[in-house]
């Protein structure tokens, strides 16, 4: 098997670089035709948060994408590029 990038698939070349919040589904992966962007969604953030906590946010499984422990959890897209503009992987 051979990676985009033409490398060998082996423990040595493919490395995990994204861990979704707690709680969520990663779904949907799809890239652009030149492999300088990943869309991921990331769906059901908090999901598993117990309807006795549901009422005070500070209680949720997830807070994600809020930046603080009052947001409830939302689902999202979100957009995975490299800083110099290079392929994803490379």
């Amino acid at each position: 098997m051979t990676t985009y990038a033409g490398k060998d698939a082996s423990a040595a070349t493919l490395k995990r670089f994204l861990v979704g919040p707690k709680g969520c589904e990663i779904t949907g992966v799809a890239e652009t035709p030149d492999g300088k962007a990943l869309f991921i969604n990331i769906q059901h953030p908090g999901e598993n948060t117990s309807a006795a906590n549901i009422a005070t946010a500070a209680d949720y499984e997830s807070n994600w994408p809020g930046v603080n422990d009052v947001d409830r959890p939302r689902s999202a897209t979100i957009v995975i590029t490299k800083n110099d503009g290079g392929l994803i992987g490379s």
